[in-house]
């Protein structure tokens, strides 16, 4: 297999993984498609909502817990719909939700922002958030956990049925230590949490193609937008507002880079000027409309130089890689038959294989995540890929020590047929 030349790797002969029109209009600032706003709006929240909660509920159910505790902002998100304050309240956690199994949702918000959350009907409650971090509370931490933990006691006493479970996502340690004083049993929230987003209700599905097609528009601009002498940062611009322009949210990172520096994988966009046929290779873990992941990876050449005999080396095995894997994907295969069945990867390119084959996608990354067979009995772990599912399939293929390397991903819907790819964007470019 080391010895294939470029025109023998099997993705090349699929149309549609090389670009052939890279027509993609005005990419200036604030430039919009409308029709992927209108498309996002038509989309049925009340239903999305409704299937999101019931999901979280059956699993409170199947586990007899009393409730649920949320403090995770995507968790948060999947049960209420809402988002305040972003990005701030990942690293400050201070507004959270309880969800009764057999009762009311209490969302607990900023008392300054809390017509943010208003006039979703799978609401039943607002009340003012009892922040205990030190920023908010200051030396009345103790006070002000005191106050929270009896708070949500008095929830699970009122609405329990005398079931004192409780499942809880995120605590820090004298939180956990004095709902326990009021009598309450904690249990860990979030197996229960990442099953439940598991599988995609047909609202989520088309939230997930929306998001996409915004992920779509932002990598053809930047193919558009890609010459010799912009920076990494300039072209990762470019890309973010788009998604930001169309109603999206923010990137999980900013893996960008080119030449030399997408080898090893795993380096931030930088300052670094881009070279007449430097590979350049993103990830583009997009949050888009809806709050919904995007997650495909493209590596280009930038124009000006031909892609080196090499480099197609590089680009075909990667695409190789990905057509193979998503050819798998099939409801009812278990995660260790996948691992077992997915493409061999060539002796030279093992060392520098990406962390997984496969992981979930929801609103951000999410369970599960497939092991290469070679890894599966260090931290691997069985399941089963099921219908509705939505991943992404990953490949990074270049030498320990060599210049470049090449980073392509794919997300798929898995469907009754097998895999169905959401994005548009071509696996290849060679232009």
């Amino acid at each position: 297999m080391n010895n294939v030349r470029p025109i023998e790797h099997a993705a090349f002969s699929d149309p549609r993984m090389i670009r052939t029109d890279a027509a993609v209009g005005d990419y200036r600032i604030g430039s919009i498609d409308r029709s992927l706003i209108d498309a996002f709006e038509s989309i049925d929240r009340k239903a999305l909502r409704q299937y999101r909660l019931a999901r979280l509920r059956d699993q409170l159910r199947q586990h007899d817990y009393a409730g649920m505790l949320l403090a995770d902002p995507l968790n948060i998100r999947y049960a209420t719909d809402t988002n305040n304050l972003g990005l701030w309240v990942m690293h400050s956690p201070s507004r959270y939700v309880f969800v009764a199994t057999e009762g009311p949702v209490v969302l607990f918000e900023f008392t300054s922002s809390k017509h943010n959350s208003e006039g979703i009907e799978t609401i039943d409650e607002i009340r003012p958030a009892i922040p205990w971090i030190y920023f908010l509370a200051g030396p009345r931490v103790e006070e002000k956990a005191d106050a929270w933990a009896k708070e949500i006691a008095d929830l699970v006493r009122t609405h329990g049925g005398g079931n004192m479970r409780l499942a809880v996502d995120r605590c820090d340690p004298w939180g956990s230590d004095r709902l326990r004083r009021e009598g309450i049993q904690l249990f860990d929230a979030q197996p229960l949490t990442e099953q439940a987003r598991l599988i995609k209700g047909p609202e989520e599905i088309a939230q997930h193609r929306v998001s996409m097609d915004v992920c779509d528009l932002g990598v053809a601009r930047m193919h558009e937008a890609l010459e010799p002498g912009i920076t990494e940062s300039q072209l990762w611009s470019v890309f973010h507002q788009t998604n930001i322009a169309h109603g999206g949210e923010w990137a999980e990172s900013r893996l960008l880079c080119s030449g030399y520096r997408t080898n090893p994988w795993f380096q931030d966009a930088s300052n670094r000027v881009i070279e007449a046929g430097d590979v350049v290779a993103f990830d583009t873990d997009m949050v888009g409309p809806g709050g919904y992941l995007s997650d495909i990876s493209r590596s280009f050449i930038c124009p000006g130089k031909a892609p080196s005999a090499q480099q197609r080396d590089l680009l075909g095995f990667a695409a190789d890689q990905i057509a193979h894997n998503v050819s798998l994907l099939k409801a009812g295969m278990s995660f260790r038959e996948f691992a077992e069945r997915c493409w061999p990867v060539p002796e030279r390119y093992v060392h520098n294989r990406y962390m997984m084959m496969l992981h979930g996608c929801g609103l951000v990354d999410e369970y599960p995540s497939i092991a290469y067979a070679v890894d599966f009995d260090a931290w691997g772990y069985d399941g089963m890929l099921q219908e509705n599912m939505v991943v992404s399939v990953e490949s990074y293929i270049g030498e320990k020590g060599a210049k470049e390397g090449v980073k392509l991903e794919e997300q798929v819907l898995i469907t009754a047929n097998g895999a169905v790819p959401l994005s548009r964007s071509p696996l290849l470019d060679l232009d």
